[in-house]
């Protein structure tokens, strides 16, 4: 099992911390984002590490450059970072993606429980994480589960159907990663994938029921998009920081 990151946006809502540094680079416990991610895949085993990179991508360079597990890390450079959406960070990946493997949003922090649950999961082509809570606002991505199989994923869902939200994280096995991968190149083609989440992809695959879910309903994580979403993580993820 191997991983990709997404990490090559600015993070824009968290400026001025994002003025000249992206998003993955922002401390959080004395540890970058991105290293916070990468030393939970590292201690269970996921390797090598793939990180889409983008703005500011020597700065994310360098941080991965003193990594104690930096001969398992690599980066793969999207040059359309400034003009599209993450469509085409997972089309840069693409070659990367030929075997089973987890896609990771590049700010999304979590428990290492959370890993663990999604790597026990149920086989499947693809598992999407989802997390639930009382109600859901508009920059949420929310999902429409029916049992373990997802219906639908989106932020314009019909909040009276949807019963959770994604948190970012999907295991691609078996089949999965050509799925995904045919349904990527197909999509590429089209003018409007500039603008495009590759979420949008993951809800064409459901449609077609190949999207299966596993919840972690009561473990922490969070996604950090703006300066309160930072504070959240700071608070929330504070009793899993590694004792020296």
């Amino acid at each position: 099992m191997k991983a990709i990151i997404l990490s090559a946006g600015q993070g824009k809502r968290l400026l001025p911390l994002t003025q000249d540094r992206p998003k993955c680079t922002i401390p959080l416990h004395g540890r970058s984002i991105l290293e916070w991610q990468i030393d939970e895949l590292i201690k269970l085993g996921i390797r090598p590490i793939h990180v889409v990179v983008g703005f500011e991508a020597s700065t994310v360079e360098q941080v991965l450059a003193t990594h104690s597990s930096r001969h398992a890390i690599h980066t793969l450079y999207n040059p359309f970072y400034a003009l599209a959406d993450n469509l085409i960070s997972c089309w840069t990946a693409r070659n990367e993606m030929t075997e089973d493997f987890i896609l990771l949003n590049g700010d999304t922090v979590f428990e290492t429980a959370i890993l663990k649950r999604v790597l026990q999961a149920p086989a499947a082509p693809i598992t999407l994480v989802t997390d639930e809570k009382p109600q859901y606002d508009a920059d949420d991505m929310k999902v429409i589960v029916r049992g373990t199989q997802l219906l639908r994923i989106g932020k314009k869902l019909a909040l009276e159907k949807v019963n959770g939200e994604s948190i970012g994280m999907i295991r691609f096995q078996d089949e999965g990663p050509r799925m995904f991968c045919s349904t990527i190149e197909q999509r590429i083609r089209q003018p409007e994938s500039l603008k495009q989440w590759y979420l949008s992809l993951i809800d064409e695959l459901a449609t077609q029921g190949h999207v299966s879910t596993v919840s972690i309903n009561g473990l922490t994580w969070a996604e950090i998009d703006n300066p309160e979403d930072l504070h959240y993580a700071e608070t929330r993820l504070k009793p899993h920081i590694p004792k020296p």
